[in-house]
């Protein structure tokens, strides 16, 4: 049972260091904010881009170009500068904030090299250069979604991974409310906890952990896929009746911890 997908690496020292992938949900999330920024900015340019216009019939009197040539020259230029800043947006953030632009900041989730090193100024380049491929028919999408690594084609390309960031270090025990501890005596006299496994009591605990960093709608869906599955698992015919599924997963782990 495993419902945070893990990335391992054994550094050549033989230390083994694991992260867990942001995810398509994070990762979309963080691009939308990122491209709110960016389309603040390109609107800019096209404001500019219009100013430009209309001075089109003074410059083509000035300078005897032909009117044409000159709407062309601009829109070329216009072009050319939304390119540079659309590359140069993801460049700068990445390499400046380690591997972090400011959606994938506010999101809490970070590029780095798939040796765990930060991100360098021409990985940042690289997957900035091939996100339009990413974008074309959501290619992208289609990688990170069905690949194990979790990657689009730059990070492929650039030999990069996009991982969440630790949200510090938090104690083994959790706190936990007083319904899950009266919960968790039933539970221990009527199930087999036995039958968790240490990495499903793992599974929960980062659950636990972390749900206060998710979005409702996540936090609620994952914990009732989570629940239903470790209810298979312990042999429990149903949740009892105005049990929530947050109530029902820390009810099991406090049982599954004074059992151990």
């Amino acid at each position: 049972m495993n419902f945070f997908n893990q990335f391992k690496i054994e550094t050549p020292e033989s230390v083994e260091l694991e992260f867990t992938l942001a995810g398509i949900g994070n990762r979309v999330y963080a691009f939308v904010i990122d491209w709110i920024i960016l389309g603040l900015i390109i609107t800019v340019l096209l404001i500019f881009t219009a100013l430009s216009f209309l001075n089109t019939f003074l410059l083509s009197s000035i300078f005897g170009i032909p009117e044409g040539q000159t709407f062309l020259w601009i829109l070329a230029i216009q072009f050319f500068i939304i390119f540079i800043v659309y590359v140069g947006y993801f460049v700068f953030f990445e390499t400046l904030w380690q591997g972090e632009t400011p959606g994938k900041r506010f999101v809490k989730i970070r590029v780095i090299q798939d040796n765990g090193r930060p991100i360098t100024l021409q990985q940042a380049t690289l997957r900035a250069l091939l996100r339009p491929i990413d974008d074309l028919f959501f290619l992208g999408v289609f990688f990170i979604i069905f690949g194990k690594q979790e990657k689009r084609i730059g990070d492929w390309v650039a030999g990069t991974i996009i991982i969440q960031e630790k949200q510090g270090k938090k104690g083994t025990e959790l706190i936990v409310s007083k319904e899950a501890e009266n919960l968790a005596k039933y539970l221990q006299t009527n199930t087999d906890l036995s039958k968790l496994l240490p990495e499903d009591f793992a599974t929960i605990r980062r659950y636990l952990q972390r749900r206060d960093d998710m979005f409702t709608e996540a936090k609620m869906e994952l914990a009732r896929k989570l629940a239903y599955q470790v209810k298979d698992i312990i042999g429990l015919e149903d949740i009892p009746e105005g049990t929530t599924t947050n109530l029902f997963l820390e009810a099991v782990y406090l049982a599954y911890q004074q059992q151990g």
